[in-house]
């Protein structure tokens, strides 16, 4: 699944000093699959971080080509600082597809619910969250956090579950590339 449209992370103007040739760089965030990327500039061209790029098949203003996936780890510090802010606002700005997730979320095996992968999810708060969810879909966050008793803040929950699949941690993807949701 690619994206057609990224988030700056962090914008190195001459690329890394590791680069055999120094040219504009920009780690980026896929805006729907949060897909990593490193994506090279026009040399005319600035951008600043939490900037939406559009990366897809047609005409590129800003974008000279696209340098290829990278990892977690190879994001630049200040990147990484940016990721959870950035991810807050492209949920906020699409909060009915990620609360939606909740209304969805089916039996992984016999044993395991796609939605105990969310951190804070055990058991009991799996059941509540069904058991509410028969009598009528989630509509927001606050909505779900007012019928499901105790349940920490689903934000968090899922901003903790994108980052941990974007540090490879888990080899199950929710959100993350070609993820189910």
């Amino acid at each position: 699944m690619k994206d057609d449209y990224v988030i700056v992370l962090d914008f190195l103007p001459h690329g890394k000093a590791s680069d055999r040739k120094a040219e504009p760089l920009v780690q980026v965030l896929g805006e729907k699959f949060f897909n990593l990327l490193e994506v090279v500039i026009r040399d005319d061209t600035e951008v600043k971080p939490k900037e939406r790029i559009y990366i897809g098949g047609e005409k590129r203003d800003k974008v000279k080509y696209i340098r290829g996936r990278i990892s977690y780890r190879d994001l630049t510090s200040f990147a990484k600082s940016e990721l959870e802010e950035i991810l807050i606002e492209l949920m906020s700005k699409e909060e009915k597809k990620f609360v939606n997730v909740f209304n969805i979320a089916g039996p992984m095996s016999t044993r395991m619910h796609t939605l105990e992968l969310l951190p804070g999810i055990g058991k009991k708060h799996l059941w509540d969250i069904i058991r509410e969810r028969k009598k009528k879909p989630f509509e927001s966050f606050k909505d779900l956090q007012e019928r499901v008793e105790m349940l920490p803040d689903p934000r968090k929950m899922i901003i903790k579950r994108i980052l941990k699949e974007l540090e490879g941690k888990d080899r199950h993807r929710l959100f993350v590339g070609a993820g189910v949701f």
